[in-house]
């Protein structure tokens, strides 16, 4: 019986990865016309929240009534819903063992990433409309660098969210090493896949030719989950410190 729930845990995990590897394979070499499956809710989402008008025009993506802001492939949130997927799934994956699980988790976490992925990517493009409209005074920040930053903050912020919504579900079987660490240490199956995706398939394809750019990218990066990782965890540690205190 063991040797066949391992079987069958190992034949899940080989699919996981697959359509994983599979999205990020077509991702590449999609054009905007290929990505309205998850431009399109965005878009409309991002009208309804900000207001402002967007139209498609093939091959471009979905340009405002002004023409000066577009959503295009590059704001699909492609990366982000793999990395999501991934996150679930793994979770998921290890959780259960060493019973048997269903194969229709797969499916459920693919549809809970997709439309975790169609709500982050909004906020982003809500947040970076708005700032467009009007420039933060931050001298110290190109508007590039800014953009980046509000980028990560939000799809991270987001994914740690999923996260904790997951881990809610399940937190009666949380090991003793995940409540000894708290937040800290349930952050760093995260930290890891979105580590992996975001800095190790780009290197591994030789981004670093591309000079400093990347490197200022890859600072970015690195640091940005800690911005929220860190409070976050600090935080939940003085509310889980007081709440013993006040047992006793």
């Amino acid at each position: 019986m063991n040797s066949r729930i391992n079987w069958n845990r190992n034949a899940q995990l080989a699919v996981v990865l697959l359509c994983a590897l599979t999205l990020k394979l077509c991702y590449s070499t999609a054009s905007p016309n290929q990505l309205r499956w998850i431009l399109a809710p965005t878009t409309t989402l991002v009208e309804l929240i900000s207001g402002a008008s967007f139209e498609f025009e093939s091959h471009a993506g979905y340009i405002s009534s002004d023409r000066s802001f577009i959503i295009g492939a590059s704001c699909a949130g492609v990366n982000f819903l793999m990395i999501a997927f991934l996150v679930l799934s793994l979770r998921t994956l290890w959780r259960s063992r060493p019973r048997a699980l269903s194969w229709r988790f797969i499916p459920a976490v693919a549809l809970s990433a997709y439309l975790a992925t169609v709500v982050a990517n909004t906020v982003r493009i809500a947040i970076a409309l708005q700032m467009h409209r009007h420039p933060p005074d931050i001298s110290w920040l190109s508007p590039n660098q800014l953009h980046r930053l509000e980028g990560i903050f939000v799809y991270f912020g987001f994914l740690l969210l999923l996260f904790a919504v997951s881990e809610k579900r399940t937190l009666d079987r949380t090991s003793s090493w995940e409540n000894r660490w708290g937040l800290f240490g349930q952050s760093l199956l995260p930290l890891a896949i979105y580590y992996a995706i975001t800095l190790g398939i780009p290197l591994a394809n030789g981004a670093s030719r591309e000079g400093s750019g990347f490197w200022e990218h890859s600072l970015f990066v690195l640091l940005t989950p800690w911005l929220l990782i860190l409070p976050a965890a600090a935080f939940r540690f003085c509310i889980s410190t007081l709440r013993s205190n006040c047992r006793q």
